[in-house]
């Protein structure tokens, strides 16, 4: 399955990518997720527990079900003050 990935935030500022194009036996976001981290390095990141994600532009969980060409949205938790 085919999907596109895009970093948002301190996110894509410290992978030096808006976003990439991953293939894979993707059946949920957290298998995405997990392949991301499995680069390691800077990808580590994706691993910290309070992320945000999206699938086609709506927010969801990790166990969120995927489907081939979807869009995948990481980013940091917001905070206010």
């Amino acid at each position: 399955m085919k999907v596109k990935v895009m970093y948002f935030a301190r996110y894509r500022e410290l992978l030096g990518v808006d976003g990439e194009r991953l293939e894979g036996d993707f059946k949920v976001l957290a298998d995405v997720r997990q392949a991301l981290v499995d680069k390691g390095g800077q990808y580590a990141v994706l691993a910290e527990q309070n992320l945000m994600c999206a699938r086609n532009e709506e927010l969801c969980r990790l166990g969120e079900a995927l489907g081939e060409g979807d869009e995948i949205a990481f980013f940091p938790p917001v905070t206010g003050g």
